[in-house]
């Protein structure tokens, strides 16, 4: 009685292991082509837009024509030419500067040796002209003081005065006691006023 159970077990657990096998492969078969047709539904993965743009740039670039260029290339010329021209101008104004300088430099030259020689000349005629006053002093010193005296009252007093600052006191006394009271007392005024302009020690 024991084996015919056994038999029966053995019989029933392979029927359960086919039937388990085949729901399991059932189930299998279905994920499959439930996921094909899920991935058949979806849309078609598109490429970043970047990725677009790099694939349309050749398109667009080979659609390019001779027309649409030359329009750039005339631009690009024309610039090309006004910064020539502009270069240009820059150095002829370049040019005329130097050459400016050059003139400026060569009149500051011709001024200093003028200025130069024009001091040498007002130096040359201040020495020239204080010889010729010290020897008409000295004239006017050594004559007698009568006809000194005499001449002194025909010039001018500033004149007269100067002639007389210059000579010795003994000589411009003489000469000034034989002017006329008026006259020896403006020539007196004007000496005091250029001593007392003198510098004290």
């Amino acid at each position: 009685m024991e084996k015919p159970k056994k038999q029966r077990r053995s019989k029933t657990f392979g029927a359960l292991s086919v039937i388990g096998s085949l729901l399991l492969a059932s189930a299998v078969l279905r994920i499959t082509i439930g996921a094909t047709s899920a991935i058949a539904r979806e849309e078609p993965l598109k490429a970043p837009p970047d990725v677009q743009q790099v694939a349309a740039e050749p398109a667009a670039t080979s659609l390019l024509s001779d027309e649409d260029i030359a329009p750039v290339l005339a631009a690009l010329k024309a610039r090309e030419t006004r910064i020539a021209k502009r270069e240009e101008a820059v150095a002829v104004r370049q040019k005329a500067l130097e050459i400016a300088k050059s003139e400026i430099d060569q009149r500051m030259a011709a001024l200093a040796a003028a200025e130069e020689s024009l001091k040498a000349t007002l130096s040359l005629a201040q020495t020239a002209a204080e010889d010729d006053i010290k020897k008409l002093t000295d004239v006017y010193a050594t004559m007698k003081p009568k006809k000194a005296a005499a001449l002194f009252e025909e010039m001018d007093p500033e004149f007269a005065a100067g002639f007389l600052g210059r000579m010795r006191p003994d000589a411009a006394a003489a000469i000034l006691a034989g002017l006329n009271p008026q006259a020896a007392y403006t020539i007196s005024v004007i000496l005091a006023g250029r001593n007392a302009n003198a510098p004290k020690n």
